[in-house]
């Protein structure tokens, strides 16, 4: 996942409010030369002085931000020279530094490290950020400059990324409602505002529901099969919520990883109706009030911008295009995948029978029994594939060594540089030449303060006309191990880092003049194809090979082994895909409702739409329910998660050039950097990509490199 913002401060006491947050419920804190926000980082690649930082900097500083760029922005929409591509688009380029600078730091605080301060200041600073956006492109005499230079490109000799740029902010503008009347201009704003608030009250809600609802447990039997490191990380973070015995924190995911090891069926649903019902146990932090009326403003702010429905309106500058095109591409998938699923659940269900287990498959028993179907078909066993994948070695001879090999890039890891937890550490970046690229920050381990999931964003943007490289971080929420154990991790982990490291190498190749064009700038269908490409190379041999090492002894793994590894690859598929593709057609279910659609129960509302898309299997849950999908309530979303599938298709179809081309080459690599990592959103990414593949891309090569299909079919 790119785009979701993180990085942070160190945490205040989480039992205590801050200074932030007394300041939040009071006045703000006046924003001078004392607050490290005030001028730009004089730090390398100025990056944010983490050291320096304080809770009660960001509120003040995200103010004086906010009331600076608005008067820059009127000073632009008010000037009295005819409008010129420098004096309006240029100059909107320019302004907000101070905003951005901030802004960009304090979600990403907000993501990996937050506190009751942090959110606290979000509450308050929300909507008005949502109402900042407003004035920007709502302001009617701005509008009218930027469409007076929309209407005169042709004459106005620009190079093509400054062509670009003019196109790229008038859709932008019309996007956003700068020709509604100011009728509705007013109405567009309370919807704007109160959505704003309630996609924080939302994040909110389920940072502290999946914190509540870890499974706990004094019986130390009731976690037979986990390893005694599991068990002493269980024992850490039950010490760290003051509890006796074990606790297992929550991913944000459905199924759980434990849900593999666990043997005692009773704790497997346990754990998995924790994870199911998180958000739905009443009180403060059930969401579901909270996602349909969200649904419903976002249909209402929609139909007010003159479009069918949400989905309609959010994906007009997509790949896709239009909700139909969306649609048909996941529903052309289902019959495939669910009949893989189904196939895989009847393995499953011999294997209990067989053991004469008594019961019908249910969704907490499908990982433990899958994984022995897995075993028994692969001859493999998780236990035995971990230890070759320690974190620290994945990193360097796995995930930098392949960014070496095809693109000649080297990294040192800068200690000198500081950081918002101590978890996070922090690489230079050099092209082949010696030349420096960026920073990369990588910070991995679960906290109970960290938003679920993976990411990528910025500290920093690469722009030429700011003078700017890129400041990128990768996150994660890999389970910390004890104190003196090795991280070990299992190989999906392995895959999220190729995963957001790909979206690292978007942002750090970006080579583009205008901020608004730079890194992964770029709608959400292409956005997951630079990062879904890169894991084909957690895999590749020559890169396997590489890393996958004993941690203890150093030795290869054995080739046996890393071939059923290869192998166990395409297991499993029709499930993985079925719960990926459930969520997503879920996701545009909920945003294809029009304005006049009366939603009050989120659940009934659910199962109806897995029904309508013959995606409803007992045993296959969605990878996100309603009331937990932060991508789409939370986090940028809505109406988009289908991308993940549709950036899948891409890049595989880009993969299958590279073995058609040679594999892993510097020739691919360059090529490939050149003609689209580079590029961020200063063309037209359909001919972007099509121009680099030499043609259009077809499901077929996805459906092949899942394993459900034979080579050659589903074209």
């Amino acid at each position: 996942m790119a785009m979701v913002t993180l990085a942070g401060a160190a945490m205040a006491g989480a039992s205590g409010m801050s200074a932030a947050g007394q300041a939040a419920a009071g006045q703000t804190a006046a924003f001078g030369p004392r607050n490290p926000f005030y001028a730009e980082s004089t730090l390398p690649y100025h990056a944010p002085p983490f050291d320096r930082i304080k809770d009660a900097d960001y509120q003040p500083a995200l103010e004086a931000g906010m009331a600076a760029q608005i008067k820059e922005v009127d000073a632009i929409a008010n000037n009295p020279a005819a409008p010129t591509f420098e004096n309006t688009l240029v100059a909107l380029e320019k302004s907000g530094r101070l905003y951005t600078r901030v802004a960009e730091v304090f979600d990403g605080v907000l993501q990996a490290n937050s506190n009751p301060a942090l959110e606290k200041v979000d509450e308050i600073e929300s909507p008005k950020r949502a109402a900042h956006d407003d004035a920007i492109y709502l302001n009617e005499k701005l509008f009218q400059r930027v469409s007076a230079i929309h209407k005169q490109i042709d004459s106005l000799g620009l190079d093509a990324e400054s062509r670009r740029l003019v196109d790229v902010y008038c859709k932008h503008f019309v996007h956003q409602g700068a020709n509604l009347s100011a009728a509705d201009k007013e109405k567009l704003k309370k919807l704007n505002e109160e959505g704003s608030t309630l996609e924080n009250g939302f994040r909110t809600k389920l940072l502290a529901a999946t914190k509540a609802a870890a499974y706990s447990t004094t019986g130390k039997s009731a976690l037979k099969g986990l390893t005694d490191a599991q068990l002493e990380a269980a024992v850490e973070a039950a010490k760290e919520r003051k509890v006796e015995g074990y606790v297992l924190p929550l991913q944000n995911t459905t199924q759980q990883p434990v849900l593999v090891s666990l043997e005692d069926r009773a704790t497997r649903q346990a754990v998995f109706e924790d994870s199911w019902n998180r958000a739905e146990r009443g009180g403060a932090n059930d969401s579901r009030e909270t996602i349909v009326r969200l649904a419903q403003l976002r249909a209402q702010k929609a139909k007010l911008l003159g479009y069918a429905n949400f989905a309609a309106w959010n994906l007009e500058d997509q790949m896709a295009k239009t909700p139909e095109a969306a649609v048909n591409f996941m529903d052309e998938l289902v019959p495939a995948s669910t009949a893989n699923a189904v196939a895989e659940g009847k393995e499953i269900q011999a294997v209990i029978d067989s053991q004469k287990g008594g019961f019908q498959l249910q969704p907490w028993d499908w990982d433990f029994y899958s994984e022995q179907v897995r075993k028994a078909k692969y001859d493999i066993d998780e236990a035995q594939v971990r230890p070759y994948f320690e974190l620290n070695n994945v990193l360097q001879n796995g995930v930098f060594y392949a960014a070496n090999q095809m693109y000649g890039l080297t990294f040192k890891e800068r200690k000198d540089i500081p950081v918002y937890n101590p978890d996070v550490r922090v690489f230079e970046v050099f092209e082949a030449s010696g030349k420096p690229l960026a920073l990369f920050y990588c910070d991995y381990f679960k906290r109970d303060n960290k938003s679920g999931g993976a990411w990528m964003s910025n500290f920093v943007d690469q722009s030429k006309l700011m003078g700017t490289l890129p400041v990128i971080y990768n996150v994660a929420n890999f389970a910390k191990p004890a104190a003196g154990e090795p991280a070990l991790i299992g190989f999906s982990d392995v895959t999220t880092m190729f995963h957001e490291f790909g979206h690292g190498l978007h942002g750090m190749f970006s080579n583009v003049e205008y901020p608004l064009l730079s890194g992964t700038n770029v709608p959400r269908d292409f956005v997951e194809f630079p990062s879904q490409f890169n894991e084909h190379w957690a895999s590749y041999p020559a890169v396997f090979d590489h890393f996958a090492k004993h941690y203890k002894t150093g030795a290869a793994m054995p080739p046996e082994l890393a071939m059923k590894l290869r192998k166990a690859e395409k297991f499993n598929q029709g499930y993985m895909l079925t719960e990926l593709l459930a969520a997503a057609e879920l996701d545009m279910q909920w945003h294809t409702i029009v304005a006049t659609d009366s939603v009050t129960d989120s659940d009934a509302f659910e199962k109806a739409a897995l029904e309508r898309k013959k995606i409803a299997l007992a045993t296959v849950p969605p990878r996100y329910r309603s009331s937990y999908f932060a991508h789409i309530w939370g986090g940028g979303y809505a109406a988009g998660y289908y991308a993940y599938l549709w950036s899948e298709m891409l890049d595989d179809n880009a993969y299958q050039w590279f073995e058609n081309n040679g594999g892993l080459t510097r020739a691919n690599g360059d090529r490939f950097r050149s003609m689209v990592l580079s590029k961020g959103y200063t063309e037209d990414l359909g001919k972007m990509y099509s121009a680099w593949l030499g043609g259009e891309p077809t499901a077929g090569p996805m459906l092949k490199q899942r394993g459900l299909v034979e080579d050659g079919a589903g074209k």
